[in-house]
């Protein structure tokens, strides 16, 4: 039995940590590795805490595993690593698979860019960070044929330098491919994390998770939250939208699936044309590949096209290379693109491909480049292009880049190099999080933050008093029961506020979280989980007396705020510490995919509450102590109303009493005649959806009937 001093210690940890995740300044930071700043809860209270939620979280764990993993390099010698990796790249294995044009470096792009290419900004899922192609349902795709062998190969790397994990070993080598290939220099973050299964992945998909939360009716037609259209394929079918050679229908699955993954027209064009320079696709003979890992871990995809290696290779069905030097960097792709008139046919694998029309384009007839065979013996082959590729000449956008780039080889250098740099980091979430940052031991860091890392200026020095703020605080604002306006009270409007403010964070890409105050601006101000813009209105305007007095960041404020509020509304129960050091952004495009998908609307399932909840990174114990807070002290939020427990002014556990111990019928919305809700039938308490989850699911209604009774 844990005293009531542990439970409570065990809230605020579990409070602190939410509101502190994303902290990056130099004072106290909470992945720099530094000393934090000591807070009100006494070592006793933090020790029984820990041991009171003996699980951590998802989150937790990440961060502990990162810290460590830091920690782990710090002595690595990169450019030893790329020495290793420069020389493995030009020697051949033939035994465990034979090097195409006598180099590793196409296949390794490959290997990288598949890996990464699985990121989606719908929920942050995929991406290099885990290297999760490593297990199913990833190593499985049909899109990763044969990139098995290439993980093979790579393990005599990793075995010379044990420390780097897989995911940015992956990465360095696929980057260092490019550049021994006479490509632009691409710059270098480590910090992933290798993940011990691919749980994190399911919901890619295939899998009974992925059919529950995202179904796809129609393989080839899939919308968000997946990023791809083709379940099984980074992005689309090569051949063309549902196998069809069609040219523009293409051009539109192109846009539509890289904008699911932050990629615009230009980064889209340099990615497609940078990857296929080099190396060639793979379809030998109609017979195919083969069974996959999963269905035959130890002899997969052992090619049923003769030897299957070497140029009996089968992986997509597309035969043949996109450039005459297959191992050279230049704008080839793009000029071919330009220069010829590209048919469509059914190639040797049996899949649609695109070869020369040997009667020209509006000229003479213009004989198809040839590109080398594979192992350097037999006839030159034709190259070929991908319904994919031609795809780019079909629309008026995408035709005027490749224009330029095929003019410009140093513009396509340019847009590249940043391209791939964002195609490789961008589920890694900060800059901070880049493990090798001013080393010495590493002659190519990483560059200075880009637009996708949301780049805050590190506070170097807090110019107030944590004691002066909170006296203010609990002196000012929390002395009246109605300062929050409509009733509600001034602690009320402040938790929320923390609470949006933090809970904006999601671990899947450390993405949000009150770091930046970004929840002041749009969208995230006028997102309906904050009750189109009545929380962060009500929660600012409680705090601006304060600010108005301090020289305190709207981050930090938020966040102290949030703590002081939950120690009044404990009735000096709980003591919150408090971790300072935030900055503020001028704009909130930075929260532009973290909209909460669950707000309690009739109609969302205990699957997606769930997912929502796994994506944030904490426990459903976290999930259900902290909703149970904010339920304990203040009414609903627009458009829904009314009060969720009969005290709402103390933090307590009357909510999940409450909870547990009524009926509830549904009704509209006293204050809003679309929205519906829920009302005890014999009591003046409401409720929504997810309140409801906490009565219907087993899992989520064993902790409300813990917390009710404990």
């Amino acid at each position: 039995h844990h005293t009531e001093a542990t439970k409570m210690a065990g809230f605020q940890i579990l409070f602190w940590g939410l509101l502190s995740v994303a902290t990056t300044s130099a004072l106290c930071p909470y992945m720099e590795g530094t000393a934090q700043q000591e807070g009100t809860a006494t070592a006793q209270q933090e020790g029984e805490a820990e041991e009171y939620f003996a699980s951590p979280s998802t989150m937790e764990l990440k961060n502990r595993q990162y810290l460590d993993y830091v920690e782990d390099i710090k002595l690595t010698d990169w450019d030893a690593v790329r020495r290793d990796i420069d020389e493995f790249l030009t020697t051949s294995q033939d035994d465990v698979w034979p090097a195409d044009f006598g180099n590793y470096g196409p296949l390794f792009v490959r290997l990288a860019w598949h890996n990464a290419g699985s990121y989606r900004t719908s929920d942050g899922r995929g991406g290099v960070d885990g290297a999760r192609q490593r297990f199913d349902p990833e190593r499985s795709w049909d899109d990763n044929t044969n990139l098995d062998k290439a993980r093979t190969l790579l393990f005599s790397v990793k075995e010379k330098h044990p420390e780097v994990s897989w995911g940015d070993l992956i990465v360095l080598t696929g980057s260092r491919a490019i550049q021994s290939m006479g490509g632009p220099e691409v710059q270098f973050c480590a910090g992933r994390i290798d993940d011990d299964d691919g749980s994190d992945s399911l919901l890619l998909g295939p899998s009974t998770e992925q059919e529950q939360y995202a179904p796809c009716a129609l393989n080839g037609t899939c919308q968000e939250p997946l990023g791809s259209t083709t379940i099984g394929l980074i992005y689309l079918n090569p051949q063309g939208p549902l196998g069809v050679p069609d040219s523009y229908g293409s051009s539109l699955d192109i846009r539509d699936s890289f904008g699911r993954m932050s990629m615009n027209d230009s980064e889209t064009v340099a990615l497609i044309g940078g990857g296929h320079t080099f190396g060639k696709a793979h379809g030998a003979c109609p017979e195919g590949a083969g069974p996959s890992p999963r269905d035959d871990p130890l002899n997969a995809w052992p090619g049923l096209c003769g030897s299957g290696k070497g140029v009996d290779t089968f992986t997509s069905g597309i035969e043949g290379a996109w450039t005459t030097k297959p191992t050279t960097w230049d704008n080839e792709y793009f000029e071919n693109l330009l220069t010829y008139d590209w048919r469509s046919h059914s190639g040797p694998g049996g899949a649609w491909q695109w070869r020369v029309n040997p009667g020209g384009n509006d000229g003479p007839p213009l004989p198809s480049p040839l590109a080398p065979t594979v192992d350097g013996t037999g006839t030159p082959q034709a190259t070929m292009m991908m319904t994919s590729d031609v795809a780019l000449t079909t629309d008026d956008l995408y035709r005027s880049i490749v224009r330029e780039f095929a003019d410009s080889l140093p513009a396509f250098e340019t847009a590249f190099a940043a391209a791939w740099y964002k195609l490789v980091t961008r589920d890694m979430g900060p800059v901070f999080r880049c493990g090798n940052r001013g080393k010495q031991q590493n002659s190519q860091a990483p560059p200075p933050p880009q637009d996708f890392q949301h780049y805050l200026e590190p506070v170097e020095a807090v110019n107030y008093e944590e004691a002066d703020v909170v006296d203010a605080l609990t002196s000012q604002v929390f002395t009246s029961a109605l300062r929050g306006g409509e009733g509600e009270s001034a602690v009320s409007a402040v938790v929320k506020l923390a609470y949006a403010c933090a809970s904006t964070f999601r671990y899947t890409d450390y993405l949000g979280g009150c770091n930046g105050a970004r929840i002041r601006f749009e969208p995230a101000k006028s997102w309906k989980a904050n009750g189109y813009g009545e929380v962060v209105t009500r929660g600012l305007a409680v705090l601006s007396p304060v600010k108005d007095q301090f020289d305190i960041s709207w981050a930090d404020l938020v966040v102290l705020a949030g703590g002081v509020a939950l120690e009044v509304a404990s009735k000096g129960q709980v003591a919150i510490p408090f971790c300072p050091g935030r900055s503020d952004d001028i704009s909130g495009d930075a929260l532009k995919w973290l909209e909460p998908p669950v707000v309690g609307d009739v109609g969302e399932t205990v699957d997606e509450l769930k997912e929502f909840i796994q994506r944030t990174g904490v426990s459903y114990r976290d999930y259900v102590a902290l909703l149970g807070a904010r339920r304990s002290l203040g009414p609903a939020t627009t458009p829904f109303y009314g009060d969720y427990t009969s005290d709402t002014a103390t933090l307590d556990n009357g909510y999940f009493q409450d909870l547990l111990a009524n009926t509830y019928i549904q009704v509209i919305a006293l204050n809003d005649g679309d929205a519906v809700q829920y009302k005890a039938e014999d009591a003046d308490l409401y409720a929504q959806s997810i309140d409801i989850m906490l009565k219907s699911d087993p899992e989520l209604l064993a902790l409300a009937q813990t917390y009710a009774a404990d």
